[in-house]
């Protein structure tokens, strides 16, 4: 650094300014603040699709009743259809026959996409534990599980709330959506 552009000032005072690099991370600032925001998004906007199999089915139509109330956390209205849902919520048991029907409506539902395992009897086919059934994370994959037989309102609610966080912290999601990289 030249001293005759800055009289009187001492040219270790800018050299150590000038000098100094600060280097952006590797996603860019951006892009990392537009992953927040979007994960954000999604998280208190997700849309269930669910899926009754057995009776933890009628835990889990609990869960939208005015003492649980699942609509404080943005899931509120299940859909019937899974192209319009990003959350697969699977309750009860999973057969043989039924494996390919689920299997074809996850990949009917569109990118990202979450399953929840809820109950016993998807987690590890439960107390029925024969060769007609089939855990559901062995037919596609699961983020979440919820354990019991039947699990209690609160537990889908604490497994909706751990599905959230998982979401908040997910990475990369404008790469994704973009399809860039």
């Amino acid at each position: 650094m030249d001293e005759s552009l800055m009289p009187g000032q001492p040219p270790e005072l800018f050299a150590r300014i000038d000098d100094h690099e600060y280097p952006l991370p590797a996603d860019g600032i951006a892009v990392t603040t537009l992953d927040k925001a979007l994960n954000w998004a999604r998280k208190n906007s997700l849309w269930p699709m669910t899926f009754g199999l057995a009776c933890c089915a009628i835990e889990m139509m609990a869960t939208t009743s005015a003492r649980f109330d699942l609509a404080r956390f943005g899931a509120e209205v299940f859909r019937g259809s899974p192209r319009q849902s990003d959350l697969m919520i699977i309750a009860g048991r999973v057969s043989n026959k039924m494996a390919p029907v689920v299997r074809q409506l996850y990949l009917q539902m569109p990118e990202p996409k979450w399953v929840i395992s809820m109950g016993a009897c998807a987690t590890s086919t439960g107390v029925f534990n024969n060769y007609a059934l089939i855990p559901v994370n062995q037919v596609i994959p699961v983020d979440v599980y919820v354990p019991g037989c039947p699990p209690r309102p609160e537990q889908l609610i604490y497994a909706l709330m751990l599905l959230q966080k998982k979401i908040q912290d997910e990475r990369g999601s404008v790469r994704k959506a973009l399809n860039v990289d």
